[in-house]
């Protein structure tokens, strides 16, 4: 089993390497899930990729095969980052292109801040430079304490995906994977966004990048969105029609071929 290890626990990844011979050159594309998900929802993005790109995908801290922390570690905005160094490390990629849903894309932001040197392009989905709200981490911990973790995941799927959006399998995989969260990872991941505001250092990404957001996020309205595309150098701004939170589930395909043209074009620059 693939472990990136770190000073305060292992991080599993997995490699996705099917690119054509002809492909090889091109960088690897590391993919960061958010809370409530898991590598998994990658997977509708491998056909449109998988032919020209090395993909890595892993388990976040706190969830599935990674370390979870013990109720009382601390966590931080930096550690995350570090994290997405420590599987890139792992995985044999010096440089790589790096793709952020939800808080994801926060800590994708972040880490190219962090080390530019090492991010070739950044996309965001459903993410931004500012965090949650102490109202949100309210709303969840009472779910928590009321719901236990099904509670909390049949409230979050609502906020994820329109009725309909998914067949009953999709949402059903979907469902399962958000429930195994743990309470204590839940609050202390959203707890890592309390008092997040990267708007003044915005200017200092300037790799290429990509925002993905659907129309509908009940956390991040399409405004903020805008607010971080002009807070970027150099970006482009996609919005999905009729999606929420889970759009990079729900649109896996739609959105991965905007990244493939997104990349494509990049290496004809």
């Amino acid at each position: 089993m693939p472990l990136a290890v770190t000073a305060h626990g292992a991080l599993h990844y997995d490699v996705v390497d099917q690119a054509a011979p002809w492909e090889r050159e091109n960088l690897p594309i590391l993919f960061h899930h958010g809370i409530g998900a898991s590598a998994g929802i990658w997977t509708g993005w491998r056909p449109a990729l998988a032919d020209a790109y090395r993909l890595v995908t892993f388990d976040m801290r706190g969830y599935g095969r990674s370390t979870i922390p013990a109720a009382d570690f601390r966590w931080s905005l930096d550690l995350l980052v570090e994290d997405v160094f420590a599987v890139a490390d792992a995985a044999g990629a010096e440089r790589f292109h790096l793709v952020g849903e939800s808080i994801g894309g926060t800590v994708a932001l972040a880490a190219a801040l962090s080390r530019p040197a090492r991010i070739t392009t950044l996309t965001v989905s459903n993410g931004a430079h500012l965090g949650a709200s102490i109202q949100r981490v309210e709303a969840w911990r009472r779910q928590l304490d009321e719901g236990g973790s099904k509670g909390w995941s049949d409230v979050f799927l609502r906020d994820r995906f329109h009725d309909g959006a998914l067949s009953p399998e999709r949402l059903a995989w979907f469902a399962a994977e958000q429930e195994k969260w743990s309470r204590a990872s839940i609050l202390n991941a959203l707890g890592v966004l309390i008092g997040t505001d990267l708007t003044r250092r915005l200017s200092d990404i300037k790799c290429p990048a990509l925002l993905l957001h659907p129309d509908g996020s009940p956390f991040i309205p399409v405004s903020v969105m805008a607010d971080l595309l002009g807070g970027l150098p150099d970006a482009e701004l996609n919005v999905f029609g009729r999606s929420r939170h889970g759009l990079p589930f729900s649109h896996a395909v739609q959105c991965a071929q905007k990244l493939r043209s997104f990349l494509d074009s990049r290496r004809l620059d």
